[in-house]
């Protein structure tokens, strides 16, 4: 049994983590094997991210206390949360890769800047390319027309150097 100030440690630390959290994830985590939970949490913190199993009571408490609206008593089952700290969408690709080998784990519900999400929408969010995923596009985009123009200017030389060695042929 957890005493009256274990709980409310509980609920401190919780409420630190969803300050700190870009995102937060809730799933069912219902009739996993402890191997798979332990492979789960590895990948998780791989990614800087915190998994815990807590009474949604306590998840609740701490999630008010954090400045979020909304409550995740209504969720089925029994509930581990996730706290992403840098990527927003490092848990939800974490958990949707999981649910695709283990059937058991439901991504139930999450946040996001504050707003609660509902399971279609945390399943949105684990289609989003990571931060890394995005910046390497946005570098390829920037670096295509610069490296064509080079190619061009490139080629204009080659042409002026072939006509040089043509006439260079010629007058041999």
């Amino acid at each position: 049994m957890i005493t009256k100030d274990q709980k409310k440690q509980i609920v401190q630390d919780l409420t630190e983590k969803a300050k700190a959290a870009k995102s937060v994830i809730f799933v069912d985590y219902k009739g996993i094997s402890v191997k798979d939970v332990t492979d789960l949490k590895k990948q998780l913190r791989q990614a800087g991210v915190d998994y815990v199993v807590a009474r949604k009571t306590l998840v609740d408490l701490a999630l008010k206390n954090a400045g979020v609206d909304g409550t995740i008593r209504t969720l089925e089952g029994q509930v581990a949360v996730s706290f992403s700290n840098e990527d927003e969408v490092a848990s939800a690709k974490i958990f949707d890769k999981f649910a695709k080998t283990n059937e058991n784990l439901k991504m139930l519900a999450g946040i996001l800047d504050g707003q609660m999400m509902d399971e279609s929408q945390v399943k949105a969010l684990a289609k989003i390319p990571s931060k890394e995923e995005l910046l390497a596009k946005l570098v390829g985009s920037l670096k295509s027309p610069i490296s064509g123009f080079a190619n061009v200017l490139g080629g204009n030389l080659r042409g002026l150097v072939q006509v040089l060695n043509a006439i260079k042929e010629q007058k041999a």
